[in-house]
């Protein structure tokens, strides 16, 4: 084994975008340490490309068959949440992509192997052929699927998710506490960039107003334009409303809402930062990856109808430290937001809670400390 690495192998999935944003901020940030062959790999579209076209699928087809209460995913995350590691589901979960994932170590020689998606596969393979693995949770909740006794390493988003691996039986010395990684626009300079400079330059928002962002991709229409009526109601506000991929969606609200003054609608933006920057706050669903860009630049969020399984529990863990709200309706959302707007003490009490646990330059972190201990386990 090298004492310095120089090939990283970077194993992802298509499940949603946070696994993958994190893996490009990760390479991004191994880029930055002299370290530049770094390869993303997703393992299921390697692996098992008809399998990964259905899974996938189906995984974005579960929000909207959740809505008329078939929430199959929701089912399937809580039934294994806690299944042990040699339960049959996890040991079926365990060997998928292996024979791939063999052949692409070879191709790759890679010395070290991140997993940012519970692929057991990887470190089952990666302690036979001598080579470290790395594990990068991507949420604030724990899944059993997380959890293997071959990874070398762990890196996690909080405290209390260290505290709950201990307790399923992993080593702390073998938990790192470092935050989800980022995107380098969700630097801790970002929050130096002057709010009503980025207003005026951005689609000519009002400064004077506060802004709402909405994310609104992953709604319908119907529930969206309930949301839209109910905030532009609130007469200090203005709407910014971000549709993402959903070309759909964008169109239809464009048409609809022409001529409303205090509302923008984009679709997918690469600068979303500049976005969160200048809002209030934000009503999104309650991915890994979104809320902790929201807590790097304090946006306080407002979660609307979580999704079941690690969205839920995300937006749980947020609402309980007291930093995140979750709503249920647009009417308990509208309540929730008046009452935000109804005294500036609040915007600044959740951001000082918020302080208390963000964690800056995870991908960073992650990289000089992954370094660190592949040199550790070289010297063993």
């Amino acid at each position: 084994m090298k004492s310095s690495p120089t090939r990283i192998v970077i194993l992802t999935a298509s499940y949603g975008e946070g696994h993958v944003q994190t893996s490009r901020a990760l390479r991004q940030s191994f880029g930055k340490a002299g370290i530049e062959q770094v390869k993303i790999i997703d393992l299921m579209k390697e692996a098992h490309p008809l399998l990964n076209k259905i899974s996938t699928k189906l995984y974005m087809k579960s929000t909207a068959a959740s809505q008329f209460g078939f929430d199959y995913y929701g089912w399937s995350y809580y039934i294994t949440r806690h299944a042990k590691p040699n339960n049959v589901w996890n040991r079926f979960y365990n060997r998928l992509g292996i024979k791939r994932l063999k052949q692409l170590i070879q191709q790759e020689q890679p010395d070290a192997v991140i997993s940012t998606f519970p692929f057991g596969a990887a470190p089952l393979l990666c302690k036979s052929l001598n080579i470290p693995s790395f594990t990068v949770i991507t949420d604030f909740s724990l899944h059993s699927r997380w959890l293997h006794p071959d990874i070398d390493k762990y890196y996690v988003a909080t405290e209390e998710l260290k505290t709950e691996m201990v307790t399923c039986g992993i080593a702390a010395q073998r938990i790192q506490v470092s935050g989800i990684p980022l995107r380098e626009q969700f630097g801790r300079h970002a929050l130096e960039d002057a709010p009503n400079k980025l207003s005026e330059s951005f689609h000519k928002l009002d400064p004077d107003r506060k802004t709402v962002l909405l994310m609104a991709g992953a709604y319908g229409l119907k529930v969206i334009n309930k949301m839209i009526r109910s905030l532009l109601s609130m007469q200090e506000c203005q709407l910014v409303v971000v549709c993402g991929k959903n070309e759909k969606l964008e169109r239809r609200l464009k048409t609809k809402y022409a001529n409303e003054p205090f509302l923008r609608i984009f679709g997918f933006v690469d600068n979303i930062h500049e976005l969160m920057l200048i809002s209030s706050c934000m009503i999104t669903k309650a991915g890994g990856i979104t809320l902790s860009e929201a807590l790097v630049l304090q946006v306080p969020c407002f979660i609307f109808k979580p999704f079941a399984g690690q969205e839920k529990e995300n937006a749980l863990y947020l609402a309980k430290k007291r930093i995140a709200a979750i709503s249920n309706s647009t009417d308990e959302l509208a309540v929730q937001l008046r009452h935000f707007f109804s005294k500036e003490k609040f915007a600044s009490q959740i951001k000082q809670r918020i302080e208390l646990i963000q964690k800056e330059s995870a991908a960073d972190f992650i990289v000089k400390d992954l370094i660190h201990t592949i040199r550790q386990l070289a010297h063993l």
